[in-house]
């Protein structure tokens, strides 16, 4: 008698390989060309992800879903307002002073820095030209810390644009809310859909890629938001130059191990040189980096996420661009849960190839036969 396993493996080998070429061929077709549009759709899928478990929570307390959809929305978006209320002034004002932290920092660099570096490589290295860098880097800050403005003098430069961004607003609240409500009847729908005999292969696939999406937008981002916290609130206290700064940009990096703490040792280091810092400061840094390396690999890692991602470094780096080439920001945004996804699905493929024919005759055969 055939178990689940070899029926599904059955039908599957009965499937020509067209089939399948042209069924995902057309899927991201599909997504290539509806990719301007899909950003809200993404997004509320996100949020709908996130927090659909807290509104099971509320209906198994005998809370009607559509009042605790209610009630997760409503604390959602006051989060949202009390950490923009919290965050934006601050972190608007540390943009606008770089305007006038690159001349310092250009003046560190030809005085202090590539003086250095020409004693320790025997070259000289202190005529490269700084003036190119900091010109670019002028070009590009210098307008910083007027971000309300710009967005403005972007949003109404076109009218089109304006009824674009309003739409997507409008829509992320209406779809999320709606994707809450009835998540389990919009799975119970695509699982109606599935072939008879793929459904425990089917169902294999989606438990174990809920697993890793669950790990991975509730637990890599909760890490990126707690180590860009321990970063942001150490250096300040050290009195680190725009630590707010460096502790979300290192926060945002975690994803790629040890580039997060790669990129805050280094930042605070060279704001801390330019800015004429004290020893103490350096080993304030050095306290701070220490204890955020090591939660993160004894505890918040481990804890909030686990191993259940398993996606090598230069794999990540390489979702992460290719994601941004071929869909712009929202290929960065999705790029490693889609990745995350896609590695339970070739490790399934991986075990029907070498169950298959194809693979070889004895590792076709099921353990023990012969």
């Amino acid at each position: 008698m055939h178990n689940a396993q070899e029926d599904s493996d059955l039908y599957l080998r009965r499937i020509p390989w067209w089939y399948w070429a042209i069924f995902f061929g057309t899927l991201g077709l599909t997504f290539y060309l509806l990719g301007p549009i899909l950003t809200p759709f993404l997004i509320s899928f996100s949020l709908a992800y996130l927090l659909h478990p807290l509104v099971d929570r509320l209906e198994r307390n005998r809370i009607p879903r559509s009042i605790g959809v209610s009630i997760v929305f409503a604390a959602g978006v006051l989060m949202v307002a009390l950490g923009v209320l919290l965050l934006i002034p601050p972190l608007q004002t540390q943009i606008g002073r770089l305007g006038t932290f690159i001349p310092q920092a250009t003046t560190w660099l030809q005085q202090e820095a590539l003086p250095w570096l020409s004693r320790r490589l025997g070259t000289d290295v202190s005529r490269l030209d700084a003036g190119r860098l900091t010109q670019f880097l002028q070009d590009n800050f210098s307008q910083a810390g007027g971000i309300a403005t710009n967005v403005a003098t972007y949003l109404t430069s076109s009218g089109m644009k304006v009824a674009a961004t309003l739409a997507n607003l409008f829509l992320v609240p209406i779809v999320t809310f709606y994707m809450m409500r009835d998540w389990h009847t919009m799975l119970e729908s695509l699982g109606n859909l599935v072939p008879r005999p793929l459904l425990p292969a089917v169902g294999d696939l989606a438990r174990e890629s809920d697993e890793v999406l669950a790990a991975f937008l509730r637990g890599q981002l909760l890490v990126m938001m707690a180590l860009g916290s321990i970063y942001g609130i150490g250096f300040w206290i050290a009195g680190v130059e725009f630590a707010m700064l460096i502790g979300i940009f290192a926060g945002l990096v975690s994803f790629v191990p040890y580039l997060g703490v790669a990129m805050a040792l280094i930042s605070a280091m060279i704001t801390a040189a330019i800015t004429g810092a004290d020893a103490v400061t350096y080993a304030y840094i050095l306290v701070v980096v220490g204890i955020g390396q090591a939660l993160e690999g004894s505890v918040i890692t481990p804890l909030l996420v686990g191993d259940r991602i398993g996606l090598h470094p230069v794999i990540v780096i390489f979702l992460v661009l290719a994601g941004g080439q071929l869909f712009g920001f929202v290929g960065v945004l999705v790029a490693l849960p889609v990745g995350a996804v896609l590695s339970v699905f070739f490790r399934h493929l991986q075990e029907l190839y070498k169950r298959s024919q194809l693979y070889g005759e004895d590792a076709a055969q099921p353990p023990g036969a012969g």
